[in-house]
């Protein structure tokens, strides 16, 4: 088919706990947005529990796909494809989105495309900015991901850097855990350093002077270990000081990242790129280092599906309708040039 900027593509995002369809045309105007949220329901279990993510998922995904349809304001003949999050993700919550995508193409008699949920997350900023020239450093930083790509153009991609053991929103969650913050572990950190001192404790700052590379598995470590040793001191200072830590380490290599490509532009990507501190760093280093700086609003840092339906548009135009027989992939992988 012919990909236009007239292209209205749905997409529909149900890879862990946000249950969200939007339509976007033309790969970068959002026509409607909406994301129904799971945090109340596995906020009692301290994290996601696959299982109820499944249900939730089951129940929401009709009536947040025709909210998305009736506040875009077009009827479902005027949406040209369907994109969809395959992976990765949990595979019953993937599973869900999957089927529902397949059934509204082929009702509607529309191209399928699925979608890899890491690279919808590199184009959240083109949503907002269209203006971003490439080469791009993205510093895609998410529950399960800790990754420094270069983006060279649409689908080329370059991998720098990533973790080597816990990503950064995993060290939120376990460190917000283990001091009884509650859930979700980004958010509780953040609002609890605000009321820290980020000097007060030294945290190690693990590979801040090697490589490209992350490990913030030895920090969370420490946390739990200075808190046994230490069972008096504050907990803001505690959170305050570990936040420190992980945006000193991503900050710096970000922008070192930025320099060894050359890039024309640093971007910040993922769910914890909705952290307060981290947003306030990454703007700082830009001005510092004279490069333009994009961070997402924090409606686009989080799972959504306006950013699932732009790289649907751009991958119909690239590779095609998806097969239909492909299947949710819990452990895919972005596909980076060699």
């Amino acid at each position: 088919m012919n990909v236009s900027e007239s292209t209205v593509v749905l997409g529909i995002e149900t890879s862990c706990d946000e249950t969200a369809a939007a339509l976007v045309m033309g790969g970068h105007d959002v026509l409607s947005s909406v994301v129904s949220t799971q945090v109340d329901l596995h906020a009692q279990y301290g994290g996601v529990v696959p299982e109820i993510a499944s249900r939730a998922h089951l129940d929401l995904l009709n009536p947040v796909v025709a909210r998305a349809i009736v506040e875009a304001g077009v009827e479902p003949e005027r949406i040209d494809a369907v994109a969809c999050t395959i992976g990765p993700g949990l595979v019953g919550a993937l599973l869900v989105g999957v089927s529902a995508a397949k059934a509204l193409a082929l009702t509607w008699h529309v191209p399928f495309v699925g979608v890899n949920h890491m690279e919808a997350h590199l184009y959240a900023a083109f949503l907002e900015d269209r203006s971003l020239e490439m080469p791009l450093v993205v510093l895609l930083v998410s529950g399960g991901h800790t990754m420094l790509i270069e983006m060279r153009g649409h689908g080329s991609y370059r991998l720098l850097g990533q973790t080597i053991d816990d990503a950064a929103g995993e060290a939120f969650d376990k460190v917000a855990r283990f001091l009884g913050l509650g859930y979700p572990g980004g958010p509780a950190i953040d609002q609890e350093a605000t009321r820290g001192d980020p000097t007060a404790i030294a945290f190690p700052r693990a590979m801040l002077n090697d490589g490209l590379d992350f490990s913030f598995s030895g920090l969370k470590t420490s946390v739990v270990n200075y808190v046994r040793k230490n069972p008096d001191v504050s907990a803001a200072d505690v959170a305050a000081s570990f936040q420190a830590a992980v945006v000193d380490v991503l900050v710096t290599k970000a922008r070192r990242a930025a320099v060894a490509v050359g890039a024309r532009g640093l971007v910040l990507g993922g769910g914890v790129a909705a952290n307060s501190l981290l947003r306030e760093r990454f703007v700082a280093a830009g001005e510092a280092d004279s490069i333009p700086v994009f961070i997402p609003s924090r409606a686009m840092c989080t799972d959504n599906a306006a950013m699932i339906a732009a790289v649907g548009w751009h991958r119909l135009g690239s590779d095609g309708p998806t097969p239909l027989d492909v299947g949710a992939l819990p452990n895919l992988r972005l596909a980076f040039d060699d």
